[in-house]
């Protein structure tokens, strides 16, 4: 008996401590130490949130419970006398009131089907002629949303109300101003289902899409790319560890599950590399696929007699103790990254551009054979390429900073410490190119229309270009525009043409002063007809 008290003492001593352990452990791993970007966490959610097609309809819906109850609870407090005098206001019996409430509530819970329809077959269609990849653009669509839930919330408030109307005395069974809430609903919901029909009509043009793709392309290169440089990376890089850390130890990085990397807490991670003094280098972009077996980084861990593990705080023995990963480092750093099994926007360059990229490939296909909707990506992609290369692009140092000693005293004279944390990498233009007006290109090697708008996409993104790197990769593509031209058109006159455009643009290209120049290709038989011309008018 007394060793069977001892087996449950032992058990329960064991269970008690392994609970202990681990509620200590999702502690540290889940503190605000660790979690330092709770911002950018929220905010993922809630564009996740947003952008689910079910989110703003369920909210309309539970406001619709919420005011019915409301309204009736108002109408069993209010002069009905007041009421009265309102000209708008429902002043019928309980049966007018019935009556209206069931007209109502049929009409828009019909009207949300016939929406729900129409959305379904304009998704039908965007698949085929946009790729199935941009449905979600329409699935997102805050204005889609919207009107649906506006009919199926006014569909749950009047179903409600209708619940609330009694037979007996009309002063106090029939709950007026509900009624006439209900009333004027349903005025704004046919008032929707107009709005909803012309939005749809715009939503499915290839102009509409290209541009709402061309934003959300701009609009996350000006969340990365600064307007103007920051010297501050400078000098971090001149006083740290930016070249000496590869020869540090270092630790392979694998990705803690499969799919596409979606977003990286900067925060959350340099915390994380100060934790265990070292740094990590991330060479997976936003966007990429990855396995459970992918290397997607290093952890360089910092050696013990480095000076800088003394400058994350001025009590000696506070000082950081550089130390080899174990399960708590990876169990935290699969916090710092987020990983999703379908590709989504998450403020990725790549991804809009590949939108615009996807609409132009499959609007080249035989099936479509719409070369004017290619030629408009062309000129979106151009855009954004361009605002691309007059901006500076992100750092891939990111530092840390030791908090001084004593926070309430003057720091402006004390000397900058900062210590190097993560490096990621940076994607350069000529990657941007290659993966957007590139792989039109080598879908577009027969259309004449599409190849003379990629050299004339070199020409504009000459005007923004700033060093000699951007110039040399305008040059290179350029080349294999003429190439594809060259090698891929019917006509002898065709390639012609388009080698006369690349040469005069590749002219235009290398000239110093270009910037201030206005280029226009003048084709052989056009400058014979303008030679023609000028001889007959003198």
């Amino acid at each position: 008996m007394a060793a069977n008290d001892h087996a449950k003492n032992s058990l329960f001593t064991r269970a008690v401590n392994t609970g202990q352990n681990g509620l200590k452990n999702l502690a540290q791993l889940w503190s605000l130490k660790t979690l330092t970007d709770l911002p950018d966490r929220f905010r993922n959610l809630w564009e996740h949130l947003i952008g689910s097609y079910w989110f703003i309809p369920t909210a309309c819906v539970l406001v619709g419970i919420i005011l019915a109850p409301i309204l009736v609870t108002i109408d069993e407090h209010f002069d009905r006398e007041t009421v009265r005098e309102l000209s708008f206001a429902f002043t019928g019996d309980d049966d007018a009131a019935r009556a209206i409430m069931t007209a109502i509530a049929g009409a828009v819970l019909g009207v949300a089907g016939t929406t729900f329809s129409i959305t379904i077959a304009v998704l039908s269609m965007a698949s085929s002629q946009f790729g199935p990849r941009l449905l979600r653009n329409f699935l997102t669509d805050t204005p889609n949303q919207f009107v649906l839930g506006a009919f199926i919330g006014t569909f749950s408030y009047s179903l409600l109300v209708l619940k609330s109307i009694h037979k007996y005395d009309v002063a106090f069974g029939v709950p007026q101003l509900a009624v006439t809430f209900a009333i004027i609903m349903a005025i704004i919901c046919a008032l929707l289902l107009v709005y909803f029909v012309q939005h749809m009509v715009h939503a499915i043009q290839a102009s509409h899409v290209i541009q709402n793709a061309s934003n959300d392309a701009i609009k996350s290169i000006y969340h990365w790319y600064s307007d103007q440089c920051d010297i501050t990376h400078q000098r971090d890089v001149e006083d740290n560890d930016v070249e000496q850390f590869y020869a540090w130890p270092k630790t392979t990085i694998y990705s803690p599950s499969c799919g596409y990397l979606q977003q990286i807490y900067l925060e959350s991670l340099i915390t994380l590399t100060q934790d265990y003094g070292g740094v990590v280098q991330l060479h997976a972009n936003l966007g990429d696929f990855v396995t459970d077996k992918n290397v997607i980084g290093y952890f360089y861990q910092r050696p013990a007699d480095h000076p800088n593990n003394l400058k994350r705080t001025k009590t000696a023995h506070l000082t950081v103790i550089p130390r080899t990963p174990d399960g708590m480092f990876w169990q935290r750093f699969a916090t710092c990254i987020r990983i999703e099994q379908r590709v989504t926007h998450s403020n990725d360059i790549a991804y809009s551009l590949g939108q615009m990229t996807e609409i132009a490939v499959r609007a080249l296909s035989p099936g479509i054979n719409d070369p004017k909707t290619a030629v408009n990506c062309v000129q979106s992609l151009t855009t954004c390429l361009s605002i691309i290369m007059r901006r500076q692009p992100p750092s891939p140092y990111h530092f840390y900073t030791p908090p001084t000693q004593n926070d309430d005293a003057d720091t402006s004279s004390e000397q900058r410490f900062t210590m190097l944390a993560v490096v990621t990498h940076t994607p350069r233009i000529s990657d941007f190119i290659d993966t957007s007006l590139g792989e039109i290109r080598r879908y577009a090697t027969a259309d004449l229309m599409v190849l003379k708008a990629l050299c004339q996409a070199m020409v504009d993104l000459n005007y923004a270009r700033v060093n000699t790197a951007q110039q040399q990769t305008l040059l290179h593509e350029l080349k294999l525009v003429a190439r594809a031209g060259e090698e891929n058109l019917s006509y002898i006159e065709l390639i012609d043409d388009l080698k006369a455009m690349c040469q005069q643009a590749k002219q235009f290209i290398l000239d110093d002063d270009a910037a201030h120049q206005y280029f226009a290709y003048v084709g052989e038989f056009a400058a014979h007809i303008d030679k023609a011309l000028q001889t007959e008018s003198s």
